[in-house]
């Protein structure tokens, strides 16, 4: 527990003055706009994948989500009417009609987000310039949609929401798309940097499917620690390591690479020297709460692993999504051999936190209970982790009404706890031990309930759900007491 230091306490001063002019926003100046410090009883922490990056679209690129982001409201909304008015149906009016369903995306995005007002919210798919310090897209984010009050009824406007501010923004450095040098991708022409299998985290240009925290409570710059440069062959605990994958699949159907037989190792000795661990990046990134009695610190563990899917030859995704989910679990047990950018070894002790993300793993079902990629499920059982949210029978585990209501054609055992429309527990909100959870959910309103056409509309798109609407996943949160 930290107390308020003269910095602090001319900070709150200044806060103050600036909260009764009603401009608690970012600036543009800077990464981090001077916050309210409101003494805080509980803090809601929540993940979402916002899905604001374009899948199989080699031409996607940073700089059109800067435009999408500080697009003028009133721009978006002549947008919307023409699009409600079909004036945009004609095949001359295509790209602004794909505009339109763009903004509507992201207003629904915000939509969801003033719902749930959470005080630390991460966003997984929020694209970035590859290293994190271009933040005109969040801001604009922030100035553009999330400052300005949204439907809860999607296009169909009323009911109102209030707008939420958050005074803190960071955006991180990510391996997507950043070109690895190596033909990790095994293509027969050898290494091409355009390939995205081929940068150290697949992405079609450096910055796509990058990660953004947002915070009403200050975020220690100071003492954030990254670790995208960690290499995945020195994630090492005891007799336990990481397996270069071997090729599982063997067909007359399929040509193998040149030169490749089946049982190879998919990785050279030097390419597995070389990789690294995090397809995006691992961010300690600790958040200063002020309470009653000073400060408390809880640091926000952020990553995005890579789905446990889209293999051709190998098994490496699986075991590349067990390997960055079990990197957290060296983490906050010892950690002696992590190494974050700054060189800094070492984990991170008996602090509180809350693992925050779409960690593409489920703990109870599909490819990550197989006991080779069930680093899910070693994470999220560990004593340290608050087991009233991590398990099947906790009794805070985050369900939904209309995860539990969807048709469940692939079977899962515990419908209520999905957070993605593919049908998996994919996204995380879950605290440490040591912190008493107040509530959780998943924000997924079932047919007939307010806020519906967030998340389903056929209107919208060709099949008027998932990331068409909103998002293929759903905001996940927990709420802490500050004791």
């Amino acid at each position: 527990m930290k107390t308020l230091t003269p910095h602090l306490a001319l900070i709150i001063a200044l806060s103050l003055i600036i909260a009764a002019c009603k401009a608690p926003t970012a600036q543009s100046t800077g990464r981090q706009a001077t916050p309210s410090f409101k003494s805080a009883n509980s803090v809601k922490f929540a993940a979402f994948n916002v899905s604001f990056a374009h899948d199989r679209d080699p031409s996607e690129h940073f700089e059109q989500w800067v435009t999408f982001m500080n697009m003028p409201h009133a721009r978006q909304q002549a947008l919307i009417d023409s699009w409600k008015a079909g004036g945009l149906n004609e095949h001359k009016y295509r790209q602004e009609h794909l505009l339109a369903e763009r903004i509507i995306q992201i207003r629904n995005v915000a939509a969801i987000i003033q719902i749930v007002r959470p005080d630390v919210l991460l966003l997984n798919e929020f694209n970035n310039d590859g290293t994190g310090e271009n933040l005109s897209a969040l801001m604009g984010f922030q100035k553009n949609y999330l400052s300005i009050s949204q439907s809860m009824n999607s296009v169909d406007g009323g009911d109102m929401l209030e707008p939420i501010i958050y005074p803190f923004l960071e955006s991180y450095a990510t391996n997507t798309g950043l070109p690895s040098g190596m033909n990790l991708a095994n293509s027969d022409s050898g290494y091409d940097p355009i390939n995205p299998n081929n940068a150290y985290g697949f992405g079609y240009y450096h910055g796509h499917y990058a990660f953004a925290l947002m915070s009403k409570y200050e975020i220690d710059k100071s003492e954030t620690r990254t670790f995208q440069g960690f290499k995945r062959k020195d994630l090492l605990s005891g007799d336990e390591r990481p397996i270069n994958p071997t090729i599982n699949v063997c067909s007359s159907e399929r040509k193998l690479p040149e030169g490749m037989r089946c049982g190879d190792t998919w990785f050279s000795a030097d390419e597995w020297q070389n990789i690294r661990l995090s397809s995006k990046n691992h961010v300690d990134a600790p958040i200063n709460i002020p309470t009653s009695s000073g400060i408390k610190t809880i640091h926000a563990l952020l990553s995005h692993p890579t789905p446990p899917a889209f293999d051709t030859f190998s098994d490496n995704n699986k075991y590349r999504n067990s390997a960055e989910n079990l990197f957290w679990l060296h983490y906050i047990t010892g950690g002696d051999m992590l190494y974050d950018d700054n060189g800094i070894y070492g984990g991170l002790g008996d602090k509180s936190f809350v693992i925050m993300g779409d960690q593409n793993a489920d703990t109870v079902w599909g490819r990550t209970t197989d006991e080779r990629f069930n680093g899910i499920q070693d994470l999220m059982f560990h004593p340290r982790v608050n087991q009233a949210v991590s398990r099947i029978n906790g009794e805070h585990l985050p369900i939904s009404s209309g995860g539990a209501q969807e048709p469940n054609r692939r079977g899962h055992p515990h419908p209520s706890i999905r957070t993605a429309t593919f049908g998996s527990r994919a996204d995380y909100s879950v605290p440490s031990a040591d912190l008493q959870v107040i509530d959780s959910g998943v924000y997924w309103p079932a047919e007939g309930e307010p806020g519906r056409l967030l998340l389903n509309d056929s209107r919208v798109g060709d099949r008027g759900t998932d990331k068409e609407v909103s998002s293929d996943h759903r905001l996940v949160w927990v709420t802490v007491a500050l004791n």
